[in-house]
């Protein structure tokens, strides 16, 4: 039998997002729109896909309903018998609570995972952007004889401070030491300008992971995440190595993205639309999966001087119509119209959205079923745009409606 048959996947995609609100104020973080027709999530379950990882739980709780609902559009038709994606809300079988971590939502879920047949779970994070072929993380942890292997990405000491989790190895790579989210981050035994920091990506032995959920979720002192409380406890006790990633974007430097804030939710999107762009979509050899809406082409209107429907530098999903406004460096999702006269440029425009006649738009994010009036002025002035607003600490202006609307489709 296969490694990837004996693997089962655990795609955690139940946090509020707090950090990119307003986005997710009516859906779920890895169900926020990226690149034009994909969600977040797509990334990740894309991996899943081209990894030959067929078995995959995703573990929901807040705002999951367009989450859901993408899930059982894009991904459920492609699997067969024996084969899964399925989506796990919040059942409260072994619990009276909302998930209180990372290991806790994995913990809460124990009797789904015990009732699959599986040597290794695979635990990923469902809000990262990048490129990666679990096949190969999960044969180095079975060639090492390891318990549990952390997927680990060499960074600079001064990117991981205070954000990410770092791992110190000895030369078999090897976990020796784990701290959460340090001030001062260790460097790499095989790099000494680097650390290696944690991915959130595990790879635990079936038999080793249930009883370290038990014991965690009977530890009153336990905050139950797997980077505070867990990792920290079990690296002296068992064989954990490393797995330094191997980066399948094929660019010379590695590609991963955590978009859990706007300005970096905002600088991925905008890495698609360069002419040889940072994160390729368009790689054959590694396709990015989703489910589109059926739209017709997107179409440019009018040639006069000025007022020419054009795009440059720019990814606009279909049913858009670009009737004699300009649009560039930007990202445009399904059904948007931008009305003669007016200007797009670096923006991510969501599904649904019209762009009134002579208005101007700049570094913003507008979502969907946002209609922008004539001559508006979003990006232009940081004192008005922030009294109508939300505005990031890197001055990215994000437009949603008024009110919520989960019942819409996006």
């Amino acid at each position: 039998m296969s490694l990837m048959k004996q693997t089962l996947g655990v795609l955690l995609a139940g946090g509020q997002g707090e950090r990119l609100w307003p986005l997710t104020r009516d859906r779920a973080k890895p169900a926020v729109p990226f690149g034009g027709i994909y969600r977040i999530v797509d990334i990740t379950l894309s991996n899943c896909i081209n990894s030959d990882l067929r078995r995959v739980f995703v573990l929901t709780q807040y705002k999951a309903l367009s989450l859901n609902r993408h899930i059982r559009q894009a991904w459920s038709p492609l699997v067969g018998l024996g084969e899964f994606i399925e989506v796990l809300p919040p059942q409260m079988r072994v619990s009276t609570n909302w998930y209180l971590g990372t290991a806790d939502a994995v913990y809460q879920n124990i009797y789904s995972i015990g009732s699959e047949p599986s040597n290794y779970v695979l635990i990923l994070s469902g809000d990262h952007i990048y490129k990666m072929d679990y096949q190969k993380m999960i044969r180095q942890h079975v060639d090492s004889g390891a318990d549990v292997t952390l997927a680990t990405i060499e960074m600079d000491p001064e990117q991981a401070r205070g954000r990410f989790g770092v791992i110190e190895t000895d030369r078999e790579g090897r976990v020796v030491g784990f701290e959460e989210k340090p001030q001062e981050p260790k460097r790499s035994a095989f790099n000494p300008s680097k650390c290696n920091a944690s991915m959130g990506i595990y790879v635990f032995n079936t038999q080793l992971l249930i009883p370290i959920l038990i014991a965690d979720a009977e530890d009153p002192k336990s905050g139950h995440d797997f980077g505070h409380d867990i990792l920290p406890k079990i690296y002296p006790k068992y064989r954990v190595y490393a797995y330094n990633f191997i980066d399948e974007n094929k660019k010379e430097a590695l590609y991963w993205r955590d978009v859990g804030t706007i300005d970096a939710y905002y600088e991925a999107n905008m890495d698609l639309v360069a002419v040889s762009p940072v994160f390729n979509l368009y790689d054959k050899a590694w396709p990015i999966r989703t489910w589109q809406q059926q739209y017709p082409p997107a179409k440019f209107v009018f040639a006069e001087e000025n007022r020419m429907g054009v795009a440059t530098d720019s990814i606009v999903a279909g049913g858009s119509i670009i009737s004699g406004g300009r649009v560039n460096r930007s990202i445009l999702g399904y059904d948007v119209r931008v009305n003669s006269y007016s200007q797009v440029e670096d923006s991510i425009i969501f599904n649904h959205v019209n762009i009134g006649r002579y208005a101007r738009i700049r570094r913003a994010i507008i979502d969907r079923h946002v209609n922008i009036p004539e001559r508006t002025e979003i990006g232009y002035d940081p004192q008005a745009d922030a009294e109508r607003y939300f505005v990031s600490e890197q001055g990215v202006v994000v437009v949603v409606r008024k009110e919520s609307m989960l019942e819409e489709p996006e």
